[in-house]
């Protein structure tokens, strides 16, 4: 015991130190707000921050591992953020859904949060000021592109700041025995990717859609024998239990978020580009849009259309590629698709994550 209170105290003393040592980084992030005020400079630097979690993984040679590291530095990170300015990140609500999970994994909880009612609220909040940056799903690895978002990007002049990927698990949660539920609230694209672990472990019950995880974790938490599926978040939120865990049918169930804000991103070591093209009405036009992209070596990662709403037949294609937009053979290669489009648009440069 004499042995464990000498550690203890040498923990107290390196506290001591780390503290110290935050608080002497806290000043020189306070003279880096004073020049961004000064040039008006963005507070908020995605490629920055990709830069800090570069540089602290690969200087770590001590028994924390990567992500613990890295958990670490987002909280550091956000404080920071904190100190330059009040930041206020909006997302697609209620709270404890899955994008303000993806919003607190990028962001920290140092900033204000804002749910939103719907993914064009989440960008009109941002376009008129009341908030500095949007969260907003764009894919999911099991169902596809979000629409709506796409389509949000045709008439808004917001800029793709950054991209967060966040692994959707599934969780049981509710005040009773599972035993005794006899009813089940979620979304019904969550019960289609929970099927088989229902069928196996509770078949019979009565499903109740309801219009978003959160939503279904609130009607769930008022009733004795009533449980839904949602995120652990929620659970949290709600103080209900978590029942089981990891009950979706895939394990692998990843969805996209992108941050959207007013301005573009800088140049960092991995960066991917998304545009939005209209290209002309006439045979092989898409193949005449992907010469480019093959003659220049850059690498696909995404391309999707959806209708333009303005005329029957005609299609918007989103578009993103590995790449940095003022890099020469970027421009080069938008320089050549432009040729075989009616409409390019620049939605964003920013660090990729994978």
């Amino acid at each position: 015991m004499k042995e464990l209170k000498n550690l203890r105290q040498r923990i107290n003393s390196v506290d001591k130190k780390i503290i110290q040592l935050l608080n002497e980084r806290a000043g020189v992030v306070h003279e880096v707000a004073k020049i961004k005020k000064q040039h008006k400079a963005e507070y908020y630097s995605a490629s920055r921050e990709e830069e800090v979690y570069s540089n602290i993984s690969r200087i770590n040679k001590g028994l924390l591992d990567k992500n613990s590291l890295k958990n670490i530095y987002r909280e550091i990170m956000s404080a920071s953020l904190a100190l330059e300015k009040d930041i206020t990140v909006t997302f697609l609500g209620p709270e404890a859904s899955f994008t303000q999970m993806a919003a607190s994994k990028k962001f920290g909880s140092s900033v204000k949060y804002l749910p939103a009612v719907s993914i064009s609220d989440v960008f009109n909040l941002v376009e008129k000021g009341n908030a500095d940056y949007g969260v907003v799903p764009i894919e999911n690895s099991i169902e596809g592109g979000v629409t709506h978002t796409l389509d949000m990007f045709i008439d808004s002049d917001l800029k793709i700041c950054a991209e967060i990927y966040l692994e959707i698990t599934h969780y049981l949660i509710g005040n009773c025995a599972l035993g005794s539920i006899k009813k089940i609230y979620s979304k019904p694209e969550v019960f289609g990717q929970c099927r088989l672990w229902l069928e196996a472990n509770l078949p019979g019950l009565e499903y109740i859609p309801a219009s978003s995880t959160t939503a279904a974790a609130i009607r769930a938490a008022k009733e004795k024998h009533a449980a839904a599926i949602a995120s652990s978040l929620a659970a949290e939120k709600y103080n209900m239990k978590i029942l089981a865990g990891s009950i979706q049918d895939t394990a692998h169930n990843e969805t996209r978020f992108l941050i959207v804000g007013k301005n573009y991103s800088k140049k960092s070591k991995k960066n991917k580009t998304s545009v939005l093209l209209m290209i002309k009405d006439k045979v092989g036009a898409l193949y005449e849009l992907l010469q480019p992209f093959k003659k220049m070596k850059i690498n696909l990662t995404k391309i999707e259309s959806r209708p333009s709403k303005k005329r029957a037949w005609e299609y918007y294609f989103f578009v993103d590629f590995d790449g940095y937009v003022e890099d020469e053979k970027i421009k080069k290669c938008v320089r050549d698709i432009s040729k075989h489009c009616k409409y390019v648009k620049i939605l964003g440069s920013y660090p990729r994550v994978f």
